[in-house]
C-alpha cells in the first residue's frame, strides 16, 4: 500500500527554476529517510538528494549540490526537491524514493526537461 506520486515536472529554460513534490501514503512518512533519484536519456538511475528524519540533507557529488535544495513537510506527507539555475544536463525522469524494511519503493517519476 506504500505509494509515492511525483508532480512538478516540465520544461524550463536554462537558469529557470523547478519545484518537484513527491506525495507518500501507506506508511508513517516522518519516520523514514527520502530520497531523490534521476535517471537522464541512457543513463542509469543516480543518487541526487536525501533528507533524514530531522531534516538534515545530503547531496549528490554532481553539480546538483549548491542548487537544489531537498525538503519536507511530515504534516503534508510530502517531499520536495527544489532545484534552481538548471542546466540541460538536468534534464532527466525524476524518481521518489523509500526504503522500508530494506524494500525499495519508487514513485513513477516525472519528467524535467531543461531546453531553450
Amino acid at each position: 500500500q506504500v505509494q509515492l506520486v511525483e508532480s512538478g515536472g516540465g520544461l524550463v529554460q536554462p537558469g529557470g527554476s523547478l519545484r518537484l513534490s513527491c506525495a507518500a501514503s501507506g506508511f508513517t512518512f516522518s519516520s523514514y529517510r527520502m530520497r531523490w533519484y534521476r535517471q537522464a536519456p541512457g543513463k542509469v538511475r543516480e543518487f541526487a538528494a536525501s533528507i533524514n528524519t530531522a531534516g538534515g540533507s545530503t547531496y549528490s557529488d554532481n553539480s546538483v549540490k549548491g542548487r537544489f535544495t531537498i525538503s519536507r513537510d511530515n504534516a503534508k506527507n510530502t517531499v520536495y526537491l527544489q532545484m534552481n539555475s538548471l542546466k540541460p544536463d538536468d534534464t532527466a525522469v525524476y524518481y521518489c524514493n523509500v526504503i522500508i524494511r530494506g524494500t525499495d519503493y519508487w514513485g513513477q517519476g516525472t519528467q524535467v526537461t531543461v531546453s531553450s
